[in-house]
């Protein structure tokens, strides 16, 4: 009664041109089933793209149920209710849906067809202006060297040997969820990256280019195509730019935003994914993550992850940065099964302090793979190149490289794939818990050896 009362209050203000306040909380509204879905396993064209559905049959992938929409009835039922929904995810069946008041929440959990509701954002005290573009100079350093400031990071992978061969990312999709792409439509060196789309999670009606700039320090490194600045490991291939972390505060939400994110990559038909988010610590203590928890399917956002390979796409995710912390292990979704964690290591191929480590708490090995992740050059919000240091950066040099094998070998399975590259290790005859299975060698992968 009392949610009813506060929506007519709502309406009322509405009417007399008082603006309300928006929606101070967010619910992850976990669903029983599907039972009344409008849409059908036989038309996945419908909920599907072309070459999404084309991935799957190249795979020998079922389409199954967990591919079909949120039940549209359920959604409508939940919005009369009073919840708006923000985001949807049909692989583990939910919606988050914001709320101005509690009580809402918990008749939404009453409903006959909702499994539990769990609080997921409280509005931040500090609320974010408007993004200011930082100054551009666009004067990076140019060099003779082909591959420019950008040759040793990927001649550590071996990766050289696909570019020499012809393969270089051409025809492959890679989906990149970040924090943002500041700046990028404004920098010159960039001018080349195929950017296939953009879309952002966390609010729609932002300009991805005016976010944070983590993501384009990520995407520098895969999809760079300036001759004597910087060759990325994936130059010829095009990129999805998709934002799922809210800079503002770390919330249980961002795992929402990104699992919605990771389903959009999927339905566009991209071939593999690099995420370079990890959580374990939140504002609230009482949402931290703990090590038992780390086993794959705890977390959202890890039971989101744990799914990609199974549709036929290849995830590359960082190991995380917390190996100098009280934490030290791998973030979530590091613990992932069927997806590539990416762990750094300096020139000299020696463990990053801060690179978070393994195993999992169910004994699998993790990180899987490391690659350089300290003093990387990426470029920076001015146009011109720096260094950086995380195992945000490694994991982009995989992932580009990841795509070129695949371009190479078109009829491996993603899970294929990513076997291929772990046991190209320089330590897979003996996997731990701190390199994995070591640095993959991509020439040795690309000789089939």
């Amino acid at each position: 009664m009392k949610a009813r009362i506060i929506l007519s209050i709502l309406g009322l203000m509405m009417y007399m041109g008082i603006s309300a306040q928006p929606n101070p909380l967010k619910y992850r509204v976990t669903l029983k089933d599907k039972a009344y879905t409008t849409y059908s396993l036989d038309k996945p064209e419908e909920f599907l793209s072309e070459r999404a559905i084309e991935r799957r049959k190249r795979q020998n992938i079922a389409i199954d149920s967990t591919d079909l929409p949120v039940c549209k009835s359920y959604i409508e039922t939940i919005e009369i209710t009073g919840g708006n929904v923000v985001t949807k995810g049909k692989w583990n069946n939910f919606v988050t849906v914001a709320v101005i008041d509690s009580l809402i929440a918990g008749e939404i959990g009453e409903l006959p067809f909702v499994e539990k509701v769990e609080l997921v954002w409280r509005q931040p005290k500090k609320v974010k202006t408007s993004s200011k573009r930082d100054s551009l100079m666009n004067d990076p350093v140019l060099s003779k060297v082909k591959y420019g400031v950008g040759q040793e990071q990927i001649e550590m992978c071996n990766g050289q040997k696909l570019h020499h061969a012809g393969y270089k990312g051409k025809g492959m999709m890679i989906a990149v969820i970040d924090a943002g792409y500041h700046n990028l439509d404004q920098i010159t060196a960039m001018k080349n990256v195929h950017v296939a789309g953009t879309k952002d999670f966390v609010n729609p009606d932002s300009n991805i280019y005016s976010e944070n700039n983590h993501g384009l320090g990520v995407l520098s490194c895969m999809a760079m195509n300036a001759p004597g600045i910087m060759i990325g490991t994936a130059p010829e291939a095009s990129y999805l730019l998709l934002r799922s972390e809210d800079a503002d505060s770390e919330q249980p939400v961002e795992q929402d935003y990104w699992a919605a994110a990771v389903e959009y990559a999927d339905s566009v038909g991209v071939d593999l994914i690099n995420t370079s988010l990890g959580y374990y610590a939140f504002d609230n203590p009482l949402d931290n993550i703990r090590y038992h928890q780390l086993d794959g399917q705890h977390t959202l956002i890890s039971r989101q992850a744990s799914m990609v390979g199974v549709k036929g796409m290849v995830m590359v995710c960082s190991a995380g940065n917390s190996g100098t912390g009280s934490w030290k292990k791998i973030t979530p979704p590091a613990d992932a099964e069927n997806v590539i964690t990416v762990g750094a290591v300096d020139k000299n191929r020696l463990l990053a302090p801060f690179s978070s480590v393994g195993n999992t708490s169910d004994g699998r090995v993790k990180p899987d793979v490391v690659a350089m992740g300290a003093l990387v050059q990426v470029m920076g919000t001015d146009g011109n190149m720096r260094k950086a240091n995380g195992t945000s950066f490694a994991t982009p040099i995989v992932c580009g490289l990841a795509a070129c094998l695949w371009q190479a070998f078109p009829n491996l399975t993603a899970l294929e794939l990513m076997e291929m590259i772990r046991f190209s290790g320089d330590r897979s005859e003996y996997p731990d818990n701190i390199y994995g299975y070591g640095i993959p060698d991509f020439g040795k992968a690309l000789s089939n050896e």
